[in-house]
């Protein structure tokens, strides 16, 4: 144990930056976690807010919109895992098989660019082009003779929309894991598949996928932490009160109780309630990737 130190001290000295880091800002803030349990008041401070119990739970689970924004954001989520593990793996596929090197280059690189752009300014892009008067989406629409859609207006729409951004933005991120498992495939599996008569499409559905099966199983069962994570980022950029019904989610509905209606511990309740679930989901997540994949952290 000792010689193993000795060997990768360095190693582990790096982590110290990351570890304060996550320290200060992730486990430190941890410590309100009280004021869900309160009747907070600024004027008191968390110290001197009045006890309730769980007050603020009961609270929440009486109110009317809660359980249509927890389905609201299983569904999103759901939907986000798995389009964001199909759309990579197709893609992957087909660039494994461009020749010409300079041309998957570029591909990689411009389906790579959108996930270094925040939703603040992708929010932006999306607003205008498809604005139902305005968009070129929608001009497109009107010259094949189909009336224009409001994307972000329509409460049949939205999901939709909110599913293929989030996919236009990161399956290009996404991509690149899979074909580094392509370059993990011995070549000669291509040769013996070949000699035998095989395709490209049979050697594709016999080797190929095959030889992925481990990445995808272990990238499908790490993401079912993220069950509760819909993407606050992107849903508060896009969404307004027409589309509540199927586009509100747990982050967006903790924000506006907390920051708009400075009902802070109803936010905080709501929060911690999501915190709970999404640790169970990560510890099953990751019990699977070391029982079907053979992942562990350590």
């Amino acid at each position: 144990m000792l010689k193993d130190w000795k060997q990768n001290w360095p190693l582990h000295l790096m982590i110290v930056p990351g570890f304060f880091l996550v320290l200060v800002f992730n486990y430190g803030p941890m410590v309100g976690i009280i004021i869900a349990f309160k009747k907070f008041l600024p004027s008191k401070g968390i110290i001197g807010s009045p006890w309730i119990g769980l007050d603020n739970f009961k609270y929440v689970w009486l109110m009317p919109d809660i359980s249509q924004v927890i389905i609201n954001t299983v569904i999103i989520a759901l939907l986000k895992m798995v389009v964001g593990v199909v759309v990579p793996i197709f893609i992957s596929l087909l660039l494994n098989e461009v020749r010409k090197m300079f041309f998957k280059r570029a591909v990689q690189t411009l389906i790579y660019l959108p996930h270094f752009l925040s939703w603040v300014i992708l929010g932006g892009i999306l607003v205008d082009i498809l604005s139902p008067s305005s968009g070129i989406v929608n001009h497109i629409l009107v010259f094949f003779g189909v009336e224009p859609i409001f994307f972000l207006g329509e409460n049949q729409w939205f999901r939709f929309t909110l599913i293929a951004s989030n996919e236009w933005k990161e399956f290009g991120f996404s991509t690149i894991v899979y074909l580094a498992a392509l370059t993990a495939i011995n070549p000669v599996l291509y040769e013996a598949a070949e000699m035998d008569g095989a395709n490209r499409w049979r050697q594709t559905w016999h080797v190929t996928l095959p030889g992925m099966i481990p990445i995808i199983v272990l990238l499908a069962t790490l993401s079912l932490g993220n069950v509760l994570n819909a993407g606050f980022d992107q849903v508060f950029n896009l969404y307004n009160p027409q589309v509540y019904e199927t586009g509100d989610i747990i982050d967006t509905f903790v924000y506006r109780l907390g920051l708009q209606q400075a009902q802070y511990g109803v936010a905080s309740a709501v929060g911690l309630f999501k915190s709970v679930v999404s640790l169970v989901f990560i510890s099953v997540s990751y019990y699977l990737a070391y029982r079907l994949a053979n992942y562990r952290i350590f």
